[in-house]
């Protein structure tokens, strides 16, 4: 992985019991240290907020933190916002919807570049979800249709933000989680990241560890998923 790219890629902006960014708000503040300004992409709309109310949550959290903030929709060229930016954040809500917005505003493509130049990137569950190879692994119901479903493509995988374990006693009939991991993999190949709440994904000088309290859940192809413990690097199953 590109030695130069810097992501924090979050499952969820909350857990029970905390606010916006609580239960995270130390490795943000580390992640985004000496960027004063931070360009925020709101696209995701979670609740179908507007995009100026989203950047409100986003910014009043981040004052808290020393830093500010400004919404990409702000600005008439979306794209060129990235060339001064300290950093990029991009929110939770419908994945759909926000990757359609991307490729509107020719933002793909601008992300990729700048990412992969050395642009801190972080994102929250639909943010950190299209970062990865395409958005084919979102729990999102899609109400809209981008012209594709390739993501960012900045890690050499799929991620599933929100991952559940099926609890043992469930009498719930549908399918699980890792049933639908599993359906992907009939059709694809990339491995899938599945996420618990309160874990992240960190990479930083091409090493992809996991961050959290939390195992994350490794699925590839053809294989029996694997356990992955706070704290471990990600690359070699990645190989």
């Amino acid at each position: 992985m590109n030695e130069k790219m810097n992501l924090l890629l979050f499952s969820t902006s909350a857990i029970y019991g905390s606010g916006y960014l609580g239960y995270c708000a130390d490795e943000v503040k580390s992640f985004f240290a000496d960027r004063k300004e931070i360009i925020f992409i709101p696209y995701a709309r979670p609740g179908g907020i507007s995009h100026d109310e989203y950047t409100d949550i986003a910014a009043r959290r981040f004052a808290e933190l020393g830093m500010a903030v400004r919404g990409i929709h702000e600005f008439e060229h979306p794209a060129r916002a990235l060339e001064t930016a300290g950093g990029v954040f991009t929110g939770g809500g419908n994945t759909f919807v926000l990757l359609r917005q991307l490729y509107r505003f020719h933002l793909v493509e601008a992300l990729r570049k700048h990412v992969r130049e050395g642009l801190p990137y972080m994102g929250s569950s639909a943010g950190s979800n299209i970062a990865g190879l395409s958005i084919g692994t979102t729990n999102d119901m899609p109400i809209v249709y981008p012209p594709s479903f390739e993501a960012l493509e900045l890690i050499p995988l799929n991620i599933n933000p929100h991952y559940i374990d099926a609890p043992a006693d469930s009498k719930h009939m549908g399918e699980t989680r890792e049933t639908r991991i599993r359906e992907f993999h009939h059709f694809n190949t990339q491995p899938v990241a599945g996420l618990r709440e309160g874990s992240w994904l960190q990479l930083s000088q091409g090493r992809l560890v996991l961050g959290g309290k939390l195992k994350a859940r490794l699925f590839r192809r053809g294989e029996d998923p694997v356990e992955i413990i706070p704290g471990e690097k990600l690359n070699e199953y990645l190989s």
